[in-house]
């Protein structure tokens, strides 16, 4: 798909990958609604943005885990440029480590990650079909396919994701809907350190894990691979290739894997 010219919600959008994919969509020639839970975040990219593509974004504050704030997004896109023709579902939190993780975190981890993408599609999936074509574009994690050490909120919710993202593609795939999954290890942006910086055990080493697992990338150049996907209509987008092959490792022999990040998991704790 080509994006010029087409009307994009990009949620988390208020800095790191979802700022970038802003600028990169404005660039394109898109209108583009920039939504952040920090609304000074999300005005402060999209006053940026303007300065060098004017009339390209609005901007707004959301919680996008809650329907009616989805649906308010929705109806700003619309007044402002148009019919939505395209969701970056791309704000995320990292969650909780360990067990002790309570109710409330999961429950929260739960909204961010997967909800916000299923409300969102519940309320976007029926419009596009009626109009024949629409883009749903997830960002999930690598840790989606592989895991992540130390947080098991965030490793199970960005499993979800992709898998979220795998149903609507087989189920709506063949009915003008495109939807993509992104998959990447380490960008340079907040989430990447709050492990570092919690000084958790489990949370410091998370960090550890992804920043010596490959290359850690500038948010800019994650949503350069994005948009290249979006316009192949690929599904699977990983800005770091050796995802992929540690993926077909962790199929091809699913204990040996498991032994291998218990092993890796003991010498970033200094076990």
């Amino acid at each position: 798909m080509k994006v010029a010219q087409k009307v994009a919600i990009v949620t988390g959008g208020g800095g790191g990958i979802g700022g970038a994919l802003v600028a990169r969509l404005a660039a394109d020639g898109a209108k583009v609604v920039v939504a952040d839970l920090d609304e000074a975040a999300a005005r402060t990219v999209s006053e940026k943005v303007n300065a060098a593509h004017p009339g390209t974004t609005v901007s707004a504050g959301a919680d996008v885990s809650d329907t009616a704030q989805i649906s308010r997004l929705i109806a700003l896109a619309e007044s402002e440029f148009g019919p939505v023709d395209m969701y970056f579902a791309n704000a995320g939190i990292t969650g909780a480590t360990g067990l002790d993780a309570g109710e409330s975190d999961w429950d929260l981890s739960i909204d961010v990650n997967l909800r916000a993408h299923i409300r969102a599609a519940q309320l976007l999936v029926p419009q596009w079909l009626d109009r024949g074509e629409g883009y749903f574009v997830s960002t999930a994690s690598a840790a989606g396919l592989l895991t992540q050490i130390g947080s098991a909120t965030y490793s199970v919710t960005k499993h979800a994701a992709v898998g979220f993202a795998e149903w609507l593609n087989v189920t709506y795939g063949d009915r003008g809907i495109r939807v993509s999954c992104l998959c990447p290890m380490g960008v340079n942006t907040k989430l990447l350190y709050e492990g570092q910086e919690s000084g958790d055990a489990l949370g410091m080493a998370a960090t550890r894990a992804v920043t010596a697992a490959g290359d850690v990338l500038e948010p800019d150049a994650v949503a350069d691979v994005v948009l290249a996907a979006v316009e192949d209509e690929r599904f699977l987008i990983l800005p770091h290739k050796q995802v992929l092959e540690m993926y077909r490792h962790k199929g091809a022999d699913y204990d040996r894997w498991l032994r291998g990040m218990r092993r890796y998991q003991q010498t970033l704790l200094g076990d």
